[in-house]
């Protein structure tokens, strides 16, 4: 049975906002034509403070903005140096307010108190880490001794349009933000609406480190309006999204009338591979923790487990017994394992994958809401082992507490179960045999692989994914490469001979 955390009270931060503004040009506003949303807290369903609501003209207001402080102020003229010190202040804001920003994520998220301060800590380290990389940054030259020299002069592209998810909102919107204000670009952020809270505090954060006004602005609002709006903005010269697959192919369409760049992290059906020769302990404890940290609410989540039928049956039972011993509760309760869903509509569509999941597979663990939590968006860790490949909770990302386990013969059928979906973002390998291993992780359709190991990203290397889980790869020197454009410059070193047209 889920144990459930023992404080089950209603927790609400200190000096909690009623009223989240857009954030342009370097002063808080609402908007243009007045119109706000509510903001709902997942352990209650409450509203708890209304956030204006972004519309095209709103858009257009902080499209001005970032392009004046692109055209016109100091940011991108700043020497690397000076920027990476305003980047530097930033990571030092951050890591000082964690626990106050972790409080905050935590009460509008539902993600588990001990995970959401991780995310905090993490984000600073993003700042810093771009803050270094834009100092070491090294353009390429080419020459031809004595007759030519080539070098490239790295710009920054302009306008930078960012929309974020709901899932860790704040550690993912400093992914974007710390490259693209590293490189010089301006921006115009759009959080997610389910979450627009702590994305309200990187105002003051900035502008007490010494970032220009107009360099940040913030946009609160619905996808469908201040997203679409923000997408099509002709002077907003690229888009870098993370979220849904099939809002990202929207955001596809909408960009190919101004050929914008694109950065797109999508969504995932993320497999974990255990062979038979596996340390078992290890692979039960990164399998778990890889659907099951921050409420299952992570596009590079292991929702699928492969495991070779030699193990099936010792593994399932020993996963199942773990699952129904994770601590279900109050986010803000350091003991919670899983905390509330982020939303009553998200809550809604992973409860109807559990009941789908019931005529799919065999159930284990979990499959309903935890005892004792009647009011929230609680949902049970929940485990169906038996779970044939065109089954839908195989196919389709859940984005919550939910895991499919399914029995494989040989390398060849994992792998084709591996494949077998149309997402790849990531894999997870456990075996000792390193030749299968390597061997493995090469031909699995998946941006990422990760070899008896749960999720340990080290930010130098690319993130990102292929076929349906996204578009090109953000992290390490490939976000340098996205916020910025190479401009090749040649220069003559000798007389050059140019063919005369027309001296006859």
């Amino acid at each position: 049975m889920t144990q459930t955390s023992a404080q089950t009270t209603h927790y609400v931060p200190a000096d909690l906002p009623t009223s989240i503004r857009h954030f342009i040009g370097g002063q808080f506003v609402d908007s243009v034509n007045g119109e706000t949303f509510d903001v709902l807290d997942p352990v209650s369903n409450q509203t708890y403070a209304t956030a204006a609501a972004g519309q095209q003209a709103d858009i257009a207001r902080a499209v001005a903005a970032a392009k004046d402080a692109f055209d016109n102020g100091p940011w991108p003229r700043m020497l690397p140096r000076a920027r990476a010190r305003v980047l530097h202040r930033i990571a030092d804001a951050v890591e000082a307010q964690d626990a106050r920003l972790a409080e905050l994520e935590t009460f509008d998220t539902g993600l588990p108190i001990t995970q959401a301060l991780g995310q905090a800590q993490r984000a600073a380290e993003n700042f810093r880490f771009f803050a270094d990389l834009i100092v070491a940054q090294a353009d390429d030259t080419y020459k031809v001794p004595g007759r030519q020299i080539n070098y490239v002069n790295r710009k920054p592209v302009g306008v930078a349009g960012l929309i974020t998810p709901w899932n860790t909102p704040f550690m993912l919107e400093s992914w974007k933000l710390a490259p693209a204000l590293a490189s010089g670009c301006t921006v115009v952020l759009k959080p997610a609406e389910f979450t627009p809270l702590s994305a309200s505090l990187w105002a003051e954060i900035f502008r007490t480190a010494g970032v220009p006004d107009g360099v940040f602005n913030l946009v609160n609002g619905i996808g469908e309006e201040a997203g679409a709006a923000l997408v099509k903005h002709p002077d907003v010269p690229l888009i870098s999204f993370t979220g849904e697959t099939t809002t990202g192919q929207t955001i596809y369409r909408n960009c190919a009338a101004n050929l914008k760049g694109m950065s797109m992290e999508l969504g995932g059906k993320s497999p974990a591979v255990v062979f038979a020769d596996a340390d078992l302990d290890a692979a039960i404890d990164s399998t778990l923790f890889g659907v099951f940290s921050l409420n299952g609410e992570r596009c590079t989540a292991s929702s699928r487990i492969l495991v070779e039928r030699s193990i099936y049956d010792d593994f399932c039972a020993r996963y199942a017994a773990r699952a129904a011993s994770i601590v279900v509760g109050d986010p803000h309760d350091p003991q919670t394992e899983v905390g509330a869903l982020v939303h009553p509509e998200h809550y809604a569509k992973v409860m109807s994958y559990v009941e789908i999941g019931k005529t799919e597979g065999r159930l284990l663990a979990g499959g309903g809401r935890p005892e004792g939590l009647t009011e929230g968006n609680y949902v049970s860790p929940t485990v169906f082992a038996d779970v044939a490949p065109t089954a839908r909770i195989f196919q389709e990302e859940i984005f919550g507490p939910v895991v499919a386990i399914t029995p494989f013969e040989t390398d060849a059928e994992a792998l084709a179960l591996a494949n077998g979906v149309k997402y790849g973002l990531a894999a997870y390998l456990w075996t000792t045999d390193l030749t299968r291993a390597h061997n493995f992780a090469q031909a699995v359709d998946a941006g990422m692989v990760w070899l008896n190991s749960h999720n340990v990203r080290d930010l130098r290397t690319p993130f990102g994914g292929v076929k349906a889980s996204g578009l090109g790869h953000e992290g390490g020197y490939r976000s340098i490469d996205f916020y910025t454009n190479s401009q090749a410059v040649h220069i003559t070193l000798a007389p050059v001979h140019t063919p005369r047209f027309g001296a006859h």
